[in-house]
């Protein structure tokens, strides 16, 4: 796991949010599903999804919903990055729900965020949702997946 100093010359985009032991990732958007969505042989149907009116968002009760981050992110050959939830979301009873950021991916950052309480959530746009931790990884290769943005 690195530490800030390292965080803010392989991540200086985010110079404002790193953290000791990782990167604050804030809010840009909330979406709703719309459609179905399937994974059959590897093959992605992904659901259509609604952008819902900002900059304070309320999350319904017992409902999912896809938060993307509020810039790009650029994962360095060599680091990986495991996304770990804000804690006053989860004090809160909302979850993040997230994948493992691979070496060389490049875009736009999405999880799904989940209401597990009784009441309805609000959050705003530029609110810190998770903390990313990278890792160094020996023998990379690049992510070269769906989801790489150019």
């Amino acid at each position: 796991m690195l530490g800030e100093k390292e965080l803010i010359k392989l991540f200086p985009d985010f110079k404002e949010l790193i953290q000791p032991a990782g990167i604050d990732l804030a809010l840009d958007k909330i979406y709703i599903q719309k459609t179905a969505g399937s994974l059959i042989d590897n093959e992605k149907n992904l659901p259509e999804i609604e952008e819902l009116d900002g900059p304070v968002y309320t999350l319904k009760s017992k409902t999912a919903y896809l938060g993307s981050i509020d810039r790009k992110i650029k994962i360095p050959k060599g680091y990986a990055m495991l996304y770990k939830p804000r804690s006053t979301l989860l004090r809160s009873f909302v979850s993040v729900q997230t994948a493992v950021g691979d070496p060389g991916f490049y875009g736009t950052l999405m999880f799904m965020i989940y209401n597990h309480g009784d009441f309805d959530y609000k959050i705003k746009q530029g609110d810190r949702i998770a903390q990313g931790v990278v890792f160094n990884v020996d023998g990379s290769g690049e992510y070269n997946g769906a989801y790489q943005e150019k």
